[in-house]
């Protein structure tokens, strides 16, 4: 390809347009054709780096301590914690994924509220209704 490439008598962008060959994908290889010859060019193994925002095991070994230790903490109580005394940051979704996957987050215990078959004040006229706010509608039904 680099043969090709060099020989053409078209630009290289054309050419390597023409034979379907990204053009960042051929200077890599050409840049390790010149620094290494035929040899550049095998196949290396990849080897796989771990993410650069990944948390590292002791880190996520701390947040489950420290999560055990303040279970009265939430998630986003518990990063700001971390961000102020340990001198690390985590965001709360990292704190709240982590728990949870270690069975740490319960399923929050939801109140079941039913809507009335009426409004406690009944509009009398047109246009009386202009905007139902369900949070002072609840606030009266759990009141009642």
């Amino acid at each position: 390809m680099i043969t090709l490439v060099e020989q053409s008598s078209a630009s290289v962008k054309t050419t390597l347009r023409e034979l379907g060959i990204n053009r960042s994908t051929f200077y890599e290889w050409y840049k390790q054709y010149l620094s290494h010859g035929y040899d550049g060019l095998a196949l290396s193994p990849v080897s796989r780096q771990s993410g650069w925002n990944r948390l590292p095991p002791a880190q996520k070994s701390r947040i489950i301590e420290l999560a055990l230790e303040r279970p009265e903490l939430s998630c986003r109580e518990l990063a700001c914690y971390i961000v102020d005394n340990q001198g690390w940051f985590v965001s709360e979704s990292t704190v709240y994924r982590l728990l949870k996957k270690q069975g740490l987050i319960t399923t929050p215990a939801y109140r079941l509220m039913e809507a009335a078959d009426h409004f406690i004040n009944p509009t009398t006229a047109p246009n009386q209704l202009w905007q139902t706010d369900f949070t002072a509608q609840a606030a009266l039904l759990l009141q009642g």
